[in-house]
């Protein structure tokens, strides 16, 4: 028998609300005590696996501290006619992956703006030297061509 794919927006939703929870440093155990659940359970809600009720989602939103508007990207949504995919927002994922709540966390930590926007010039300056050496199939980004 072969297993069921989670729906597209059930999926989305669920990253969400793992997004926001890690954004709070908040563990999944944490969550679902807060939550009446199990940390299973919740587990399941992320991966969308498990259809997350309206009382539900109006109690993560009270226990993650945003509107419920937060779980559904009203814009992605309307362009797409619905059809989200937790799969096509980078960002979200790598916001949510430890490295980058880690370099986020870091980032928010400097109060000098002009260190931010200098930190902020090399991460694009690495990302296009990246690209360009992407493009190229070169193995080191600091290789030159002639």
């Amino acid at each position: 028998m072969k297993a069921k794919t989670p729906n597209a927006i059930d999926a989305y939703v669920g990253e969400r609300v793992r997004l926001r929870r890690k954004l709070l440093g908040m563990s999944q155990v944490s969550l679902s005590e807060s939550l009446g659940i199990t940390f299973q359970q919740l587990q399941k809600y992320e991966k969308g696996v498990n259809r997350i009720g309206a009382s539900r989602l109006q109690r993560l939103a009270e226990v993650l501290g945003v509107p419920v508007g937060f779980f559904f990207d009203e814009e992605k949504s309307q362009a797409a006619g619905l059809r989200l995919s937790a799969d096509t927002d980078e960002v979200a994922h790598f916001i949510a992956s430890k490295e980058g709540l880690a370099l986020t966390r870091a980032f928010v930590a400097i109060e000098d703006p002009n260190i931010r926007r200098k930190l902020l010039a090399l991460a694009r300056s690495l990302g296009s030297t990246q690209s360009v050496a992407d493009e190229y199939g070169w193995e080191h980004a600091d290789e030159t061509r002639g």
